[in-house]
Order: C-alpha cells, then sequence, then structure tokens
C-alpha cells in the first residue's frame, strides 16, 4: 500500500532482519530500550490477516531478538510480547505488526498483570 507507513519502512530500511516472510525492526518510539517490531513483509491489517507461513515466520524473530538482547544489555529480566488488533485495541497503524518489548526491575512501578495493565484497573487481581 503506497501510503502504509510500515510498507514504505520495509522499502526503505537496510537494517532490517529478515525472517522468511517476516522483518524485525527497531522501534522508532521505544516503550524500553531495545524495543523492536516484527512486520510482515506483505500488508496485512494485524495478527489474524497473518496467513499460517507468516504466523510461523512471526515467532522465529522473538527467540533470536531476546537471545541478542540479553546478550547486549544484562539488565533486561523479562520481556513482553504483543500485538494490538484494532483500533479499539490501540493499534495506530493498520498494517500487523508485534512489538518485542524487553523489561527491566525498576521501569515500571509495580509491573505486576503485565500486558493487563492495558487497562489499569484490571491490571492487578
Amino acid at each position: 500500500m503506497n501510503d502504509c507507513p510500515f510498507c514504505l519502512l520495509l522499502e526503505r530500511e537496510p537494517n532490517a532482519q529478515r525472517f522468511g516472510s517476516v522483518f524485525a525492526v527497531r522501534d522508532d518510539f521505544p516503550v524500553t530500550p531495545l524495543h523492536w517490531l516484527v512486520i510482515p513483509g506483505r500488508h496485512c491489517l494485524d495478527y489474524f490477516d497473518l496467513n499460517a507461513m507468516e504466523k510461523r515466520d512471526a515467532d522465529r524473530p522473538f527467540s533470536t531478538l531476546r537471545e541478542d538482547v540479553l546478550r547486549r544489555d544484562h539488565e533486561v529480566a523479562g520481556f513482553n510480547i504483543g500485538w494490538n488488533c484494532g483500533t479499539a485495541a490501540g493499534q495506530t497503524v493498520m498494517h500487523a505488526h508485534g512489538h518485542f518489548i524487553p523489561r527491566r526491575i525498576g521501569d515500571a512501578d509495580d509491573p505486576r498483570g503485565g500486558v493487563r495493565g492495558v487497562i489499569p484497573a484490571r491490571q492487578h487481581y
């Protein structure tokens, strides 16, 4: 798609790491240092539009990125991996992409509940 920022990014990003049908690129607006995005090369809306091969390929970079991040930053103690699907879920770029977010002790006051924190009142149970 001509106006899709991720399609344009993949066309011009020389540092994108290819994993079959998907690419891994550093997030331009990282939540934490070493935040990556996993983006299918084919334009599709969200995780549910990925075909079986893209879903398999999307899993590969998470393990590779984990090893690389742990080697580069010994402060990393955990990870969040997530796909926002639809505007109600916070998706702002309408091209499927998964977030790989390294976490460090103390980067949040109370990280319990993890991704449940997208609705703060429901984070802790």
